[in-house]
């Protein structure tokens, strides 16, 4: 193998790829780069066995094709420290690679590409659906916090893709709350479904850059694969059944409570300073015009409370909530005013965008109240 690129756009390469190297693994194998050159593009990938990062990069010159693996942590820490010039890239026998740049060159080992674990991508039966880069980014962002920490539902600890002929939703939930992020703007010939780790999720939202366009999703029932521009993610899905999701969002909550997002949220946050720091909780007492927002803490003689005004129909209630799980869903909507809608003490609210946004806001809430 020899070629020529820039320091540059080998190290931003490597380094969207990077999140898929283990920091330990059982195959000492996968905490290197795998190197493939050929047609003057160099192909770059990594993976955990779990989770598979693979791009491509134009190349200056390429006088000699071939494949190799190279350290991850060495070649990285290498090329952070160069600034950005003409490198040339070759192997030197059969267990070192020179990479060598204007004023000095660096040795360093590779590792046969054939001890590289082959990457399995979806099936001949899978399906695919098309994202709109920044629909797929939010949605991700606006649900993955609420997934969960499950050793008995590993299916509660990703996202729920339920892709219908008409829209698509993104959902998650730690049985606490439940956050669903839905779309039009992705439609599929037929119903389908899959279940994202949360791990996978946040990788994908963090690689989708802002000059991508469209994602494409092809799945099947194992394995996902999202494209986009020479990026390529592939991992395992959660195998498993998502709870009816559908069957546990309210419909005939009639207490109605309209407040400003940013004011309800920072009132949360001074009034939970003063809560239990065990139990994280905040009681709302509700009337007419009016909303009060206490906690308090018993063992260090610890209380407060503050009244906003806001716009409330309904019966007066008093209802309580975990401080934490209300700033998170309040914190990760990006409307100006919400409407929560109350059945009683016991049910859960359902939080939405304020009625004028409702068409451009795709994303709802529901959390559960605690015992006061």
């Amino acid at each position: 193998m020899k070629f020529s690129i820039s320091s540059t756009d080998l190290l931003k390469g490597l380094m969207d790829v990077s999140k898929a190297i283990p920091a330990k693994s059982a195959l000492p194998i996968l905490e290197n780069f795998l190197l493939v050159l050929k047609d003057g593009r160099l192909q770059v990938t990594a993976s955990d066995s779990e989770l598979t990062l693979r791009t491509e990069i134009e190349v200056e010159t390429a006088a000699e094709g071939g494949s190799i693996a190279i350290p991850a942590r060495h070649t990285i820490d290498l090329l952070k420290e160069l600034p950005d010039q003409p490198l040339s890239i070759r192997t030197v026998g059969d267990s070192s690679f020179e990479c060598s740049w204007a004023s000095g060159n660096s040795v360093l080992p590779y590792f046969p590409a054939d001890d590289y674990p082959e990457i399995k991508t979806a099936g001949e039966d899978a399906q695919t659906v098309v994202f709109p880069a920044q629909s797929l980014v939010d949605g991700i962002a606006g649900t993955v916090y609420a997934t969960a920490d499950d050793e008995i539902r590993p299916a509660m600890n990703g996202i729920f893709f339920d892709i219908d002929p008409a829209s698509t939703t993104l959902v998650a939930s730690d049985s606490h709350k439940l956050i669903c992020y839905t779309t039009n703007d992705v439609k599929a010939a037929e119903k389908a479904s899959f279940i994202l780790h949360k791990k996978p999720a946040n990788v994908l939202r963090s690689i989708i850059g802002k000059d991508a366009e469209s994602v494409t999703v092809t799945f099947d029932g194992s394995t996902v694969v999202f494209s986009f521009g020479t990026t390529m993610m592939v991992c395992r899905l959660i195998v498993g059944k998502y709870p009816k999701y559908r069957d546990v969002i309210p419909v005939n909550n009639a207490n109605i409570l309209k407040i400003d997002r940013t004011l309800l949220l920072n009132t949360v946050k001074r009034v939970a300073v003063c809560a239990n720091k065990a139990s994280n909780h905040i009681k709302f007492d509700l009337k007419e015009g009016q909303l009060e927002v206490s906690a308090q803490d018993l063992g260090f003689a610890l209380a407060a409370y503050e009244k906003i005004a806001c716009d409330y129909q309904g019966d007066e209630l008093t209802i309580g909530f975990k401080s934490t799980f209300l700033t998170e869903i309040l914190a990760n909507m990006g409307c100006d005013g919400v409407v929560i809608k109350f059945a009683d003490s016991r049910r859960a609210a359902l939080i939405l965008p304020s009625e004028e946004e409702a068409e451009s806001e795709k994303i709802c809430g529901i959390l559960m109240p605690i015992m006061i």
